[in-house]
């Protein structure tokens, strides 16, 4: 079955992406956790986010298309990126996603996939 774990981030988390006093253990941590996805074969797609500042959201009003900068909604965390694995069940998945590297402020949703037909 497959699973999404989403990773959010605070806005300093983004901020160590290109810190350069932070930015090379931010990605070393990252990219370890990806070869070890990719290396018990339960990788299937992943991505990481831009900031939410970049983002643009779309909503409708009495059909009408109205866009907005920005994300959402102004939370504390927001999405910053998301892994997509193939394992046997939620316990699996749980695992993998405990295995994130430790960072402050970060927070894991883990969320199974809808199944095709």
């Amino acid at each position: 079955m497959q699973y999404t774990i989403q990773i959010f981030e605070t806005g300093d988390g983004f901020a160590a992406r290109t810190d350069p006093a932070r930015q090379a253990a931010y990605w070393a941590g990252t990219m370890a956790y990806l070869a070890a996805l990719k290396d018990a074969g339960v990788f299937v797609s992943g991505a990481g986010l831009q900031p939410p500042a970049t983002a643009t959201t779309l909503r409708r009003a009495k059909g009408e298309l109205i866009l907005h900068d920005g994300p959402i909604a102004e939370t504390r965390e927001m999405l910053g990126g998301f892994f997509v694995v193939e394992v046997p069940g939620l316990d699996a998945a749980i695992q993998w996603a405990a295995r994130f590297p430790d960072r402050p402020g970060v927070a894991i949703e883990v969320r199974p996939n809808l199944q095709g037909e």
